[in-house]
């Protein structure tokens, strides 16, 4: 990290979350934050359902919501990007304050619950996007939707002509019951709207499935089943959490997922599970605690063909992405492997 950077960040931290938030998309909107150079490596190109990606490390959904600032998030190093989560219609989320620091545990608390400008305001921000960046959208549901898996199938309709994949949120913690969604019969009805929507758009992408790290052997086996049977292109594992084992942070007892450095390993746990639910048949997508070249290349290990991150930006900046794609370089050619894919899987019993 440079000293500009760390300049920025203890000045962010002193800042309402939120508000820190809100002033770091302005200064990427209006060009004030320095970004970092991009590291690139022929080892770390990666293809996943589909998709070529120069690296296997996006940036997850949450922090560009509404699609604000997608050319310089592409020029910041990440293999692709994940905007969202967009609902159809605008919705504020949950009352204020609804984002929570937890420096002594490297994590962070939300409880948005959705809050979106909508998927209008979104599309005209989508048809103006970088075109040499992967860029895909995360799917929500309005809060008082009477029929929320419809909600899904709305916003990839409108949206998905724009995009190079689209992500299914049902694992979200903050809008009540939405992650009953993540059962297997509402999961298939579900995903059988999105599925036939898609094949209405005017060219093919990836869906993917995003779930919550808080499932059961049992219903990890469910979702993997539903999944392949639905035809998806592979499963973002996981979500935040609502376990608050460990910490020690002054904001622990706040509701709403927990993020960040905690998340590692019961989110790990779930990726492996699900690699070995579907015979590695089935890309996933590891997220969760990533915040150095290690974690990536645990992730990987355990079943990832590629990666995500956000809260580890929080406390480490977008230099961070540089760094562990350096890393994540090195361990490959010290552990003899010329790709990510040859890694992929190759040590998930350790997690199970």
């Amino acid at each position: 990290m440079n000293p500009l950077e760390r300049l920025a960040l203890a000045l962010l931290h002193r800042m309402d979350p939120e508000r820190a938030h809100a002033l770091s998309i302005r200064a990427l909107k209006t060009g004030l934050a320095p970004l970092p150079r991009p590291f690139t490596s022929p080892r770390l190109e990666t293809e996943i359902a589909g998709l070529s990606l120069p690296n296997p490390l996006g940036l997850a959904a949450g922090y560009d919501k509404n699609a604000e600032v997608l050319a310089p998030l592409a020029r910041a190093g990440f293999g692709f990007i994940e905007a969202g989560a967009v609902t159809p219609r605008p919705q504020p989320g949950n009352p204020r304050p609804r984002l929570f620091r937890l420096p002594e545990d490297r994590a962070v608390i939300n409880r948005f619950g959705f809050n979106s400008e909508g998927m209008e305001a979104v599309a005209q921000r989508l048809a103006r996007r970088p075109q040499d960046a992967v860029i895909g959208l995360n799917l929500g549901a309005n809060k008082n939707s009477p029929d929320r898996a419809a909600d899904y199938a709305a916003v990839l309709g409108r949206l998905g002509d724009h995009l190079d994949f689209a992500t299914v949120n049902v694992s979200s913690p903050n809008t009540e019951n939405l992650r009953d969604l993540q059962g297997a019969e509402a999961l298939s009805a579900l995903l059988s709207g999105v599925m036939e929507t898609r094949s209405r758009l005017s060219r093919r992408i990836p869906i993917f499935l995003k779930i919550a790290p808080d499932l059961e052997d049992r219903e990890i086996g469910e979702i993997a089943r539903v999944a392949l049977d639905a035809g998806i292109d592979g499963i973002i594992a996981t979500n935040t959490t609502l376990s608050r084992d460990g910490l020690t942070g002054a904001e622990r007892c706040q509701s709403g997922g927990l993020s960040g450095a905690p998340l590692f390993a019961p989110s790990t746990r779930i990726l492996a599970r699900l690699y070995k639910e579907t015979g590695g048949r089935l890309p996933l997508i590891g997220v969760g605690g990533i915040a150095t070249a290690e974690h990536a290349y645990e992730k990987i290990r355990a079943g990832a063909s590629a990666l995500q991150l956000y809260t580890a930006l929080v406390y480490g900046g977008l230099s961070l992405v540089g760094e562990i794609l350096r890393g994540l370089d090195q361990l490959l050619v010290r552990e003899g492997f010329a790709t990510v894919a040859e890694a992929t899987g190759t040590n998930t019993e350790k997690w199970l």
